[in-house]
């Protein structure tokens, strides 16, 4: 695997905090999935994707003890670990030292959280339905002081790529008056919608004031990402997060 398999959160975490995106470099998957699919859920051989997250956690110094979640665009979150039975969620939280938080994407955006004392991360997977609903504010009611936390943007499909419909404009506008300003109209019923610009809106109105990243395209960017919009039949990428002692 070669240093472009992985990206690391720009933002100012303590040292202790430790946050990592894959990309698509680097395994041993076959197309359409090729070549480092993280998602056992996309029709790969298990085999392809047990060696491809096996080579990612090898890359990246990842503890063992991570947890992929079953997704399902809700407002789910997870405190980990857990002894519970976790039937679907779509958001990860932990203060445990070496607890690896986790979500899958291929366009959706990956928002990863800590606090500024590097006690407490989580990340969450946020497409438009569960951006909407609300997965974000749920996230950051696991922490103990929204206004003590940093959030970065991970890759999704970006600003001039992500056509909606007339309902998506509505779902967010009914939320936020002020969510208009994070669409741009193409024609009668039809938007391009900023996630990047939502999820800040989302986050800002959360309290949370120190909010990084927003910078890619999964869409665009073929030759380092995913992307479900583009490519229907497609691998995910992993971002990754947890404490170091």
């Amino acid at each position: 695997m070669s240093e472009a398999s992985y990206i690391k959160p720009n933002w100012p975490a303590p040292s202790t905090v430790k946050g990592f995106v894959s990309t698509r470099k680097g395994g041993v998957s076959r197309p359409p999935l090729n070549t480092l699919n993280l998602g056992g859920h996309v029709g790969d051989e298990p085999q392809a994707v047990a060696t491809n997250r096996g080579q990612f956690a090898r890359q990246i110094n990842m503890p063992e003890n991570v947890v992929w979640l079953n997704q399902v665009h809700g407002t789910e979150v997870v405190s980990l670990p857990t002894n519970e039975q976790i039937d679907s969620a779509d958001a990860a939280y932990s203060k445990s030292i070496g607890q690896v938080c986790a979500v899958l994407t291929a366009d959706c955006l990956p928002v990863f959280f800590c606090d500024l004392a590097g006690q407490q991360v989580a990340v969450a997977h946020a497409g438009w339905r569960g951006l909407c609903a609300g997965v974000l504010e749920s996230t950051l009611a696991e922490f103990d002081e929204p206004k003590q936390v940093m959030a970065w943007l991970g890759p999704a499909i970006g600003p001039s790529a992500f056509e909606v419909g007339q309902e998506v404009y509505e779902a967010f506008c009914a939320r936020d008056v002020s969510a208009h300003v994070a669409f741009k109209v193409i024609s009668e019923g039809k938007w391009l919608a900023d996630l990047y610009a939502l999820a800040r809106q989302r986050l800002e109105l959360a309290g949370v004031e120190r909010i990084y990243g927003g910078d890619y395209c999964t869409y665009t960017d073929e030759e380092r990402f995913f992307s479900y919009r583009r490519d229907g039949q497609t691998g995910r990428m992993a971002s990754v997060v947890w404490i170091e002692a």
